[in-house]
């Protein structure tokens, strides 16, 4: 794999030299562990559409973008709305 230069400060590249030292990495490991961990809004938005797909798929109903974006208690709000639509479309088998 090729390799880069970051151009940082030397407090933060001491910083993380410490860090990867407790941690038993090289400077570059602990980079691209970090690089890892921290999605790009393409990551994050592809991530939300296949957990809406799939809560969809296992609740066995439509949720709307709509109804996603209101729910601040997302499972709390998933299990509220399958159950009223369950209910309101007199399903007869549980969600």
């Amino acid at each position: 794999m090729a390799s880069t230069t970051i151009h940082v400060p030397r407090e933060t590249r001491d910083h993380l030299a410490a860090l990867a030292v407790e941690r038993g990495l090289t400077l570059g490991q602990l980079v691209q562990q970090l690089a890892e961990r921290e999605l790009t809004r393409a990551q994050i938005a592809e991530r939300l559409r296949s957990d809406r797909a799939a809560a969809c798929r296992n609740l066995g109903v439509d949720v709307s973008d709509d109804e996603f974006d209101r729910a601040p208690d997302i499972l709390g709000n998933l299990c509220k709305i399958a159950a009223d639509k369950v209910q309101s479309h007199g399903a007869t088998h549980p969600v």
